[in-house]
């Protein structure tokens, strides 16, 4: 039933290896909100492994261009806001009582919370690791500042080099930490064309996204997976909403 060839085929694994809260000898792990969203973001990727049914193994799973492979992961991330998700996966430890409504919904309130200030740092990252790919040396700590300073406004604090531990420079994200932010344009498109009104428990909206993104893997080109499930060129209006910029 998976689409698997009986003979040749081999079936797709994917396993997450995680570090969250532990539980204590009087209570559960109890998991902070962002702990959640890691785990669904991380879990996305899982599921682009394990839903992917390609001919060749080359083209599995998150084998996609580097500037799409992080929308179905932060695809994944959007359950984490949504109410009807939200009280799914929650619940008081003790006797299962559910969120309060109105703390739930400071809970979505809160994704625009210092919006502005997180996005400029993922701005900061990309035109860092853009500036130090296109020298022959760098300065780390230099570049950073100064990329800091072009986007915030003031430059990295004195006898600092984030860069020092920036992992995914030397991760395969190296002149390509920009398709974060793109990706991000692209998995809102989808959520809010999708799911945002026909809502994140939708079978058939998450069938049509299981068909057209996760399947494919890389056998598509990610620019013709997103023209064939939304139908249309995509932009970046639901992108620039999501932020509540627009």
């Amino acid at each position: 039933s998976s689409g698997i060839n009986a003979e040749y085929g081999q079936p797709a694994v994917c396993g997450l290896i995680c570090n969250f809260t532990a539980p204590t000898e009087t209570k559960p792990a109890l998991l902070y909100h962002s702990e959640v969203e890691t785990y669904f973001h991380e879990f996305g990727h899982a599921m682009h492994q394990i839903c992917s049914q390609t001919e060749h193994t080359y083209f599995s799973g998150t084998a996609v261009e580097r500037d799409f492979v992080e929308a179905p992961s932060q695809m994944l991330e959007n359950w984490c806001w949504e109410t009807d998700s939200l009280r799914l996966m929650s619940g008081h430890y003790k006797d299962d009582s559910p969120i309060p409504d109105e703390l739930l919904e400071k809970l979505v309130a809160s994704k625009l919370a210092n919006v502005a200030t997180t996005t400029c740092r993922q701005l900061v990252f990309g035109s860092f690791d853009q500036d130090i790919h296109t020298r022959t040396s760098a300065d780390t700590a230099a570049c950073f500042s100064n990329a800091h300073e072009l986007v915030m406004g003031n430059p990295a604090p004195e006898g600092t080099n984030f860069a020092a531990q920036f992992g995914h420079m030397a991760g395969g994200y190296d002149a390509q930490y920009y398709g974060y932010m793109w990706s991000e344009v692209y998995s809102e498109d989808m959520f809010q064309t999708l799911f945002k009104d026909a809502g994140v428990l939708n079978k058939e909206a998450g069938a049509k996204y299981r068909e057209h993104i996760l399947q494919p893997g890389g056998s598509v080109d990610a620019f013709d997976m997103l023209r064939n499930i939304l139908g249309r060129e995509p932009n970046s209006d639901a992108f620039f909403k999501a932020k509540g910029f627009k």
